[in-house]
């Protein structure tokens, strides 16, 4: 089975098609605000290179979140409509264990970390596991001092991954135990998207389109601002 997966979740816009050979191919572009006008191309060129016509998918895999709001929402929406008009099933992932299994051979203590903005981030930990990782403690949006105090707290030695690892550096580089990943294996990517989904596919632990819901963990910003306003 041939799987499309997306990733729009964060600033980096990603595609992958893949199966049981592996990724047959995959793309990726940084152009912030953009993920609309960048992830139809970006699919198209994705198959071209993969030498894969649509109609060949046999599954939709996208990335669920937690991320940037409107970056998720035209990714959601987007593997939504496509696996509609494909009549093919669908595979969520979270963008939290995309991160994390980028770095899946360290024996160390995993943590993924995203930059959730106005000041959070969103974080999850994980440990190696024969085959792949294991998360350990649910999705969180939380302040980087807060996830500094838990990483204290874990007193083992970190592997801290994700952009929002990077954006707060100066808050954990003075942890002794902790090393930060740069920014080579930053943000969640299509490719960790589509051998995560194989797996699950393997299982047959299909989503159906309309039962498919983005992980958001908090409201978006405009709706955050509102209500402040309505409150003051």
């Amino acid at each position: 089975m041939l799987i499309l997966g997306i990733d729009t979740a964060t600033t980096q816009v990603s595609c992958a098609v893949g199966g049981h050979e592996g990724v047959l191919a995959t793309t990726s572009s940084t152009r912030a605000k953009r993920h609309a006008e960048n992830l139809t191309p970006a699919i198209e060129f994705t198959c071209r290179q993969a030498r894969v016509e649509l109609s060949e998918i046999g599954a939709i895999a996208v990335d669920l979140g937690p991320g940037l709001f409107t970056g998720l929402r035209v990714g959601v929406a987007s593997a939504k409509a496509m696996a509609q008009a494909l009549s093919v099933p669908m595979i969520g992932v979270p963008s939290l264990d995309l991160v994390a299994f980028g770095v899946r051979f360290t024996p160390r203590l995993i943590v993924a970390c995203l930059d959730a903005r106005r000041g959070e981030v969103f974080s999850a930990f994980y440990r190696q596991v024969p085959g792949g990782i294991q998360r350990l403690t649910d999705h969180v949006c939380q302040s980087p001092d807060d996830l500094e105090s838990e990483l204290l707290a874990w007193s083992e030695d970190v592997l801290l991954v994700g952009d929002g690892a990077l954006r707060y550096r100066e808050v954990f580089e003075g942890l002794r135990k902790v090393e930060i990943v740069g920014e080579e294996l930053a943000y969640p990517n299509a490719t960790s998207l589509v051998m995560l989904a194989h797996a699950q596919a393997l299982r047959e632990q299909w989503v159906r389109p309309w039962n498919l819901e983005p992980l958001y963990l908090r409201k978006p910003d405009a709706e955050i601002n509102w209500s402040t306003r309505d409150s003051s």
